[in-house]
């Protein structure tokens, strides 16, 4: 592209596109581009490119002078066939937008990693399914392709000689990497090795348990831990099948662990921040888990996770120091308030498993506005991040293993905010259920996170919303004294 000369007819939208597409890949391209009226955009990009030139004016064949490639992108059929008419004249091959049978050739949708470049084209069918496997496969390869593409390279040029030549060179450095390396020597050093390394930690345990022995009174360590059992209430061990229930739904389906959550501790009559306030403390142990163990299965995209947590964070600070002021003095209305907050949350779960997914152009513009108003409601009403952001992200067409990925990383950036501004404000208290919550989420959050995509949604979706809508309906008959 950048030896041939492209002309662009057309300023808008699809231009842009068009104009992008081949900047790209190809930066030093010279593009002539004509149109009666040209964006704004298109605009900004040509004042910092030389190669870019810009006409003002009607379409006329004389703009098809010096011209090796022609993208037409106006939305004007008759046009078009005008224009793809004096271009074949001309003998120049045309790209029309989204007009497949008028073209001469397609830009498919390219995946560029350094130097390794992969083009998709559904030869004009449908160039959304091909965007939609651009960013799957922009998610699975990783960056450190090109280094590889360099090593590769390097070894090509050090090659000399005729075809036979170079194979015997390449196959003299691979036997280097398998030299002594049979199958069942490696397997015995690797035996040796983990004896090796068993046998040394065994005698350091050893050791060190006989040292911290004469260190620690041991027997009163153990009774005063069989004591301290027996003072935990059972709302300790309840918490941990709640945490480990919750967190198993929330890293599989990205949501539901706040609300439910919230909901149980509503029913209990918690005051609102420490409600607060103990969901995301037991909630941040299971979000960092869930977060890990979703950015190692390589489910997080970076770009996306940045424009929730960021204004996430601000907003959670926000949100728990209203709670904290104003959440004992007007507790008998914001508890119902809250109450029935978390019923509409249900619901909207319950429907969510009955809902048809429509279909979308994929383009998620505001996901900064989607985290600050996540960040600030799941704050003061104890959970809501799921329902309100990993639904949407879901629904604008992004793929559930990124979308829920992504969505837990930045939950658990939001988690900690508002968790710390707690802790600072008015400290920690119900540490029981705090600690039932935290040991669930813990033991929960790594089979959630493997198990991502793999259970029954609706089910789940089902379950999650009666729950939910069951436990909220309770809190406000209570707090109506009408039960």
């Amino acid at each position: 592209m950048e030896e041939l000369r492209l002309t662009i007819i057309g300023g808008g939208e699809i231009a842009l596109e068009k104009l992008n597409a081949v900047l790209f890949n190809a930066p030093a391209t010279r593009i002539k581009l004509v149109a009666k009226e040209i964006s704004e955009q298109i605009v900004q990009i040509a004042a910092c490119r030389p190669s870019l030139q810009l006409l003002y004016k009607p379409y006329d064949d004389t703009d098809l002078n010096d011209t090796d490639l022609l993208i037409v992108a106006v939305n004007d059929i008759p046009l078009a066939t005008m224009i793809r008419k004096d271009a074949s004249v001309r003998n120049i091959l045309v790209n029309v937008a989204d007009k497949p049978a008028l073209c001469d050739f397609y830009l498919g949708s390219i995946v560029k990693k350094g130097n390794l470049k992969i083009a998709i084209s559904t030869n004009g069918k449908s160039p959304t399914l091909a965007k939609r496997l651009k960013e799957i496969l922009n998610e699975i390869i990783p960056e450190e392709t090109d280094s590889v593409l360099q090593n590769l390279s390097t070894i090509r040029n050090q090659l000399k000689g005729n075809f036979a030549d170079k194979l015997n060179q390449l196959n003299e450095i691979t036997k280097l990497l398998s030299m002594n390396s049979t199958p069942e020597k490696n397997n015995n050093k690797a035996l040796n090795k983990r004896i090796t390394i068993w046998f040394t930690i065994s005698i350091l345990s050893v050791l060190l348990g006989y040292t911290l022995s004469l260190i620690i009174p041991v027997e009163n360590l153990f009774q005063q831990s069989r004591s301290f059992l027996q003072q935990l209430d059972n709302r300790f061990y309840w918490m941990i099948l709640i945490g480990f229930g919750v967190e198993m739904i929330a890293g599989s389906l990205g949501m539901g662990y706040g609300v439910i959550c919230t909901s149980v501790l509503l029913s209990l009559g918690l005051s609102l921040p420490v409600i607060s306030s103990s969901v995301h403390t037991s909630e941040m142990f299971g979000s960092a888990a869930s977060a890990i163990s979703h950015w190692r299965y390589g489910n997080v995209n970076k770009k996306l996770f940045r424009s929730l947590a960021i204004p996430g964070i601000i907003t959670a600070i926000a949100g728990a120091l209203f709670l904290i002021k104003f959440g004992d003095k007007y507790a008998a209305y914001l508890k119902p308030a809250i109450a029935f907050y978390t019923l509409f949350l249900g619901v909207n779960i319950f429907r969510k498993a009955f809902a048809t997914r429509k279909k979308t152009d994929g383009k998620l513009t505001y996901a900064g506005w989607l985290g600050a108003i996540g960040g600030f409601i799941d704050s003061v009403g104890g959970g809501g991040w799921g329902p309100l952001v990993t639904s949407t992200i879901i629904a604008k067409g992004r793929h559930p293993r990124y979308a829920v990925g992504s969505s837990v990383a930045a939950k658990f950036c939001i988690t900690v905010a508002s968790a710390v501004t707690f802790f600072l404000k008015i400290g920690i208290s119900q540490w029981t259920i705090i600690a039932g919550l935290i040991t669930g989420g813990v033991l929960g959050a790594p089979l959630a996170a493997k198990l991502t995509g793999k259970l029954p949604t609706k089910g789940m979706f089902i379950a999650v919303g009666i729950l939910v809508m069951g436990i909220s309906l309770k809190t406000i008959l209570r707090s109506f004294h009408w039960i």
